[in-house]
């Protein structure tokens, strides 16, 4: 019998007491009644003992707790997660949006920590780091070669893996990271000093943005990108809807594709710059019946402009609140493919030993009262993540008519327009996928290298270029994409086609590395499906 079929019975009894302890930690109004005594804390307590003194093999019980937490939840629903305490700080530092470091991003270049940019006002700017040092000690810790790899736990194996570059890339930045106020010494090399150089950095808060750019797309058109929606969203997406605002926009694209979700309340906050007082964003309902409803509270900024909302196949939660409220209140336009289809709302429970549980707590509802929460099966989970590989399959990435609608799920806004529940936002516009435009590994694995060693070795020259002179000239007779080219192991000639894709690609990059990702979405506009779906809305208003 193998060792998984020994354990299954514990993993059942132990799941079975740890829902046991979890129920008797949360703050439900009926705990008083449910968990009069410690007896099942005392139970579970014993259970772990037992397994820990007397079970015939050596158990790790803190790994055997875990899979017990994670597969109990599995039984839920498909967004209630066990976060292990390993993992709690990247996820809290995410949607906090900081953390306390020095404040650099970087790549691993031929087994090296080379820093691609310094965060301006950071600590590590503040010493004098620069774009283009390679970080090879920090405090007592060679970080290059085999020393970070032996640090990181990466076998030779896990070499140039996901795995082993996800675990080299952790245990950089736990090494960088620290209390504020701490100060940890670094020895980088300088390329265009040909020396190793010594700084003393005093850490501190580093933001995480999740606004990840805005600017004018046109005189009067303007865009507005969010990742996530963080602790500290709302304050960036004001400073971009403000200074677009002053350059005169009068409408704005609000790109939610691949926006995971976030917090409700920033996302009702961002909902309320374009709804009039009053009007109903969303509303949320737990297990007892109880509603709650959020209004749209105060005069907004952008009430009277045009709003056109991007979304795609991963765009979920948070990012559909937003889109359906503004589909249900017939304000602005909802442009691209259907939504992800997340209506469960989590709250984060702590479990007292560095780990948590994000347990759903209520669905929510668009203001016409549709759930767009898409079926799941407690028993086949694995088809409830996999469900973009059957949109594939039946057809609805490329025809808006091969989405399925259930008219039982049918709804009206107070303009008269049909809007659907039961599984994700329906766009108002639908942009098929580009089927023709798509990532080979083949063609853009090597991008990101190429990319950096070409501006290493010319950082000079190439620090002189500013954002808009470099979207419109930068290597317009192509020398510099054809070492590229060159450099591919290519079986034929590139289509003209794909050639002309990976340019824009190969430009985009560029520009990220250079500047930031605004000068990587403007170069990226010019292929962009959506973006110029609504430059032709726009044209015919």
């Amino acid at each position: 019998m193998s060792k998984r079929k020994t354990y299954y019975p514990l993993f059942i009894g132990i799941a079975v007491a740890v829902g046991i302890l979890i129920g008797s930690t949360l703050n439900f109004k009926n705990k008083s009644v449910l968990f009069s005594s410690n007896s099942n804390e005392a139970k579970i307590k014993r259970l772990i003992n037992y397994i820990q003194y007397d079970y015939v093999d050596k158990v790790n019980t803190d790994s055997l707790l875990d899979n017990a937490i994670t597969n109990m939840l599995i039984k839920l629903d498909p967004h209630s997660v066990y976060i292990p305490k390993e993992d709690l700080g990247r996820v809290t530092e995410s949607m906090e949006g900081k953390f306390v470091g020095i404040g650099v991003t970087f790549l691993m270049y031929n087994d090296t920590v080379a820093i691609t940019n310094v965060i301006e006002g950071g600590p590590s700017e503040r010493a004098g780091l620069k774009a283009g040092d390679r970080i090879i000690v920090a405090g007592k810790d060679s970080i290059f070669g085999k020393h970070i790899q032996k640090i990181a736990g990466v076998s030779d194996t896990e070499k140039g893996s996901f795995l082993g570059n996800r675990k080299i890339t952790d245990a950089v930045m736990k090494t960088l990271k620290g209390e504020p106020q701490t100060s940890i010494n670094v020895t980088v090399y300088r390329k265009s000093e040909h020396k190793n150089l010594q700084f003393n950095i005093k850490r501190g808060e580093v933001p995480i943005k999740s606004v990840s750019s805005y600017y004018m797309i046109t005189n009067e058109l303007g865009y507005i990108n969010i990742d996530r929606f963080a602790r500290t969203t709302y304050n960036e997406f004001k400073t971009g809807l403000d200074d677009l605002i002053s350059k005169g926009m009068k409408s704005l694209v609000l790109d939610l594709r691949g926006n995971p979700g976030g917090f409700m309340d920033i996302a009702n906050s961002i909902i309320d710059e374009f709804l009039e007082d009053g009007k109903l964003i969303v509303f949320t309902k737990n297990k007892n019946g109880e509603v709650d409803k959020a209004f749209a509270t105060k005069k907004g900024d952008f009430e009277n402009g045009k709003v056109y909302v991007l979304i795609d196949q991963n765009s979920a939660s948070a990012s559909e609140i937003v889109a359906g409220a503004l589909q249900d209140n017939d304000k602005g336009v909802i442009v691209g493919r259907r939504s992800f289809g997340k209506g469960l709302v989590q709250q984060e429970m702590d479990l007292g030993d560095g780990s948590a549980v994000r347990l759903t707590t209520s669905r929510y509802y668009t203001p016409t009262g549709r759930s767009i929460q898409k079926p799941y099966n407690h028993k086949e989970t694995l088809s409830y993540d996999n469900e973009y590989l059957e949109r594939i399959h039946n057809g609805e990435l490329i025809s808006k008519d091969s989405i399925k609608v259930d008219d039982a799920l049918k709804y009206t806004t107070p303009k008269g327009k049909i809007v659907y529940g039961g599984g994700g936002i329906i766009p108002d516009v639908f942009v098929s996928i580009d089927t023709v435009n798509t990532f080979s590994n083949r063609l853009y694995g090597g991008l990101n290298d190429f990319v950096f060693k070409y501006i290493d070795d010319n950082r000079l020259k190439m620090s002189k270029w500013e954002l808009y002179d470099f979207v419109e000239n930068f290597d317009t007779d192509n020398k510099i994409f054809n070492q590229y080219i060159k450099q591919l192991d290519l079986n034929l000639p590139l289509s003209p086609k794909s050639k002309e894709n990976l340019k824009v690609y190969f430009n985009a990059f560029m520009a990220r590395n250079l500047f930031d990702e605004t000068g990587y979405f403007i170069i990226t506009q010019k292929k962009d499906r959506m973006i110029l779906k609504v430059l032709e809305l726009e044209s015919k208003k």
